[in-house]
């Protein structure tokens, strides 16, 4: 009972002070934002997740340009999604967008449903995702609980743990719960959007500006540099692959990986192992002779779970059998390769291609 009363008491004071600050001092002119069209705060929030606004911006602009209805989204092809996703990462999330407009057109007539339950049925579309688009599109009540806010109620409550554990995630729930308004449910959501990506930042937070100091447990406490509780550190495995930069002609082989792993239903070049031979690999793979050429620059790029070296090792194609056109393979320039779903090293590559090809 004690607990719960605390709780009410921060809830009577915390979001009266977060919904006034957020209209004094919130963001209100992101391209997202003023609208109640559930296909653009849809697109938004996926975009948004694990990613920050600056990036999601030009992104979401041009993806609102190409797909501008839900309609649209679900006619097109997967290929031309992850080409205008190409380069915001987390490729899972355009795939998922594509399979949930299928879902609204053929399940739905074209009508997002407006229900928590319908939304996190669809792919892509977890609790906290679904909350949001059901506040801002159809003025429900619900709470939200990203990344941003996690940090403010940790902060706010003096929550200790790594949110990602099971037992911290759900007190963090029942407090995001326990503190909703019963009104200015737009407001109030937005401002804890606002305050943890503009003032209750992961570094350097502004505590002198929050609006909401007074109740503030880790600033009491001065533990506000300690909350959130870091994920336990541990060492990322190092990993090395050679990619095969195959010249042809002008053109570049690409191939479509696999629509399920690391880069699912992207265009990248062949992969080997680092310590290959291109030559035998090539006679091996398609049956093709080549001369090896020079190997690029190492590329590093960081995943979750492991970091990766790149080898990029270019060979001239001498011959090349009709039976390796296969599916899935792609001659193409490079410069027509960069409008194609290619993950952010393999364009990289593909621009150096491009660059050392005008001062050849």
């Amino acid at each position: 009972m004690a607990a719960d009363a605390v709780i009410d008491r921060a809830a009577a004071a915390f979001a009266p002070a977060l919904i006034a600050w957020q209209q004094r001092h919130g963001r209100h002119d992101l391209p997202w934002q003023n609208t109640r069209d559930p296909y653009a705060v849809w697109l938004s929030e996926i975009m948004l997740q694990q990613t920050q606004v600056a990036t999601v911006m030009p992104y979401y602009r041009r993806f609102l340009e190409r797909f501008p209805t839900v309609a649209a989204l679900a006619s097109a092809t997967e290929d031309e999604v992850l080409a205008l996703w190409s380069g915001l990462g987390y490729y899972s999330r355009g795939r998922n967008l594509h399979r949930a407009a299928g879902i609204i057109v053929a399940g739905h007539g074209g009508r997002f449903p407006g229900t928590l339950e319908a939304l996190m049925a669809l792919p892509g579309i977890g609790r906290s995702t679904a909350a949001a688009i059901f506040v801002f599109a159809f003025g429900g009540r619900a709470a939200i609980l990203d990344g941003n806010v996690k940090r403010v109620l940790a902060r706010l409550r003096g929550i200790e743990g790594y949110p990602g554990e099971t037992a911290v995630a759900a007190r963090l729930w029942r407090d995001a719960e326990a503190l909703l308004p019963r009104e200015n449910l737009v407001a109030y959501t937005q401002g804890l959007m606002d305050l943890g990506a503009t003032v209750c930042t992961r570094r350097k937070p502004r505590c002198s500006g929050c609006p909401v100091s007074s109740l503030c447990v880790a600033l009491a406490t001065d533990r506000v540099s300690a909350l959130p509780t870091p994920k336990p550190r541990k060492a990322l495995p190092q990993r090395r692959t050679m990619m095969l930069v195959l010249q042809r002609a002008g053109e570049i082989l690409l191939e479509k990986r696999p629509p399920a792993g690391i880069w699912g239903g992207l265009w990248c070049f062949p992969e080997e192992e680092a310590d290959a031979d291109p030559v035998a690999a090539c006679l091996r793979r398609y049956g093709a002779k080549v001369t090896p050429g020079m190997m690029l620059p190492v590329v590093a790029h960081g995943f979750t779970h492991f970091r990766l070296d790149i080898l990029p090792q270019t060979a001239m194609i001498k011959s090349w059998p009709q039976r390796a056109e296969e599916p899935g393979c792609l001659w193409i320039s490079p410069e027509d390769a960069l409008q194609a779903a290619l993950p952010a090293p393999v364009r990289g590559i593909v621009e150096r291609l491009i660059v050392l090809g005008k001062t050849a």
